[in-house]
């Protein structure tokens, strides 16, 4: 009987590829997926959530090593501290490649990685903590930062003493620091004194350095949603959107009805919050504050005659809330919050607010000013004298003059008045009028009576 098997010709041609099936399996067991994001930028909120991002995904995609290349003069303190704090935490091997500059708070997060690359004419330290003027903050800032950039380098392997250097001019470190400078290594300095491993041109070099010699980048890409998210997070786009909050509720309260200005406050408020509390820094207690400050206000303006404790706490919940949503906490409580963070979202808040209300006085001011060219398109060039036989006044309310009424809501400076039995628009020509005070008018204009406090 014949004896049946693999045909000859069919096991030749697997004999023949089976080794090219062999390398191409081991090549990719042996493929390192090395996932890349850049830090090019001040460190602030957008460069924290790219780093959060860009970690989450290396380790949701399993990749073997996180490679950042850096180039940044330092930024916010508060954002360096959390984009260090995710280093450590994250089990990848974390690669820096120094392009030229890691300074201040790009210093923190180089030495939170495993390992330092450095190219030719680059540098790294000089992490004194200064205030935006570029001047040295006070020693509770710099011993803050010292213990950061000391527990950083014990972390990883790297001399405590010679990190906490790199913020204090102070420290002496003999051999290393000794000059009364705060420290900055060159490639070849931090090579020497184990803040680098290597001195190299590009990526290239790098994985030939370390002894990577197959693997695949992948590069860290930000969606359109997370590129708007970033964008709207930025200290300065916030202060920004809190000067229309602001602006926007004061140009309402100066026009009658509902209109622009409070549609764009509402529009602002939005931006403000929706991208700080999808990112976990604005919470629902804190928007809450915000909403009960403009209800306190709106009960001040509209209920309460004069301004006292109801507006000045509508104003204190408004800050409060717009600064608390700006900070995150550094720990399991409620109000662990970082000191500096909130001093400076607290300052950005205060500035954003006085510069909204400065700008909406002059806007005011200026905006129908037949003057300017935009105001003359918004308001009448030509005026209708009563000479060329223009009159707004009617034959009853040329009567109303010297008549005495009661004032029927508050005049603030404009109300409703009741005037022998019938109800007419009145203007205070000076202060405001209560409701129920007796009134006589005095003047009237654009179809409003003007009126005053009855004396007594």
């Amino acid at each position: 009987m014949k004896k049946r098997g693999i045909p000859h010709n069919i096991l030749l041609i697997f004999l023949l590829l089976a080794p090219g099936f062999l390398v191409a399996e081991n090549n990719d067991s042996t493929t390192l997926k090395v996932y890349t994001f850049d830090i090019k930028e001040m460190i602030a909120k957008p460069v924290w959530r790219t780093t959060k991002m860009a970690i989450e995904q290396a380790e949701k995609e399993n990749a073997g090593l996180i490679l950042i290349r850096m180039n940044t003069y330092g930024g916010m303190l508060d954002a360096a501290d959390s984009i260090r704090t995710k280093l450590l935490d994250t089990k990848i091997p974390v690669y820096v490649f120094i392009d030229k500059n890691a300074a201040s708070a790009g210093a923190l997060i180089a030495i939170a990685c495993d390992s330092i690359y450095m190219a030719p004419g680059s540098s790294i330290g000089a992490a004194t903590v200064v205030n935006q003027s570029g001047e040295q903050m006070p020693d509770k800032y710099q011993s803050y930062m010292r213990s950061m950039m000391r527990a950083t380098a014990e972390a990883k392997g790297r001399d405590p003493k010679i990190a906490q250097a790199m913020v204090d001019p102070k420290i002496y470190v003999p051999g290393v620091s000794d000059s009364g400078q705060v420290l900055t290594f060159t490639p070849s300095e931090a090579i020497k004194y184990g803040f680098s491993e290597a001195e190299v041109n590009n990526i290239q070099e790098l994985f030939q350095h370390a002894g990577i010699k197959n693997y695949k980048i992948v590069k860290h890409e930000m969606s359109a949603v997370d590129r708007i998210i970033g964008w709207l997070i930025n200290p300065i786009i916030s202060g920004i959107l809190i000067m229309i909050i602001i602006g926007g509720i004061y140009f309402e309260l100066q026009t009658p009805g509902i209109g622009f200005p409070l549609a764009a406050a509402v529009l602002a408020a939005l931006l403000y919050f929706a991208p700080l509390y999808l990112e976990g820094l604005a919470s629902h207690w804190e928007i809450l504050m915000f909403i009960i400050g403009l209800i306190l206000i709106a009960v001040e303006i509209f209920a309460i005659p004069g301004f006292g404790i109801t507006g000045i706490l509508g104003i204190l919940f408004m800050v409060a809330g717009l600064t608390l949503s700006m900070v995150g906490t550094v720990g399991p409580g409620t109000f662990d919050i970082d000191l500096l963070s909130l001093s400076r979202a607290f300052f950005t808040v205060i500035i954003a607010f006085f510069l909204a209300i400065f700008g909406s006085i002059v806007i005011t001011k200026h905006l129908f000013d037949t003057r300017y060219s935009f105001g003359s398109r918004l308001a009448l060039s030509k005026t209708q004298d009563v000479d060329e036989g223009y009159t707004s006044a009617t034959e009853s309310y040329q009567n109303m003059l010297h008549k005495e009424g009661v004032a029927k809501t508050i005049l603030r400076p404009a109300g409703k008045v009741d005037i022998d039995g019938d109800m007419f628009d009145a203007t205070a020509i000076t202060g405001y009028i209560e409701q129920g005070e007796e009134i006589i008018v005095v003047g009237y204009q654009t179809g409003q009576l003007i009126v005053k406090k009855k004396k007594a």
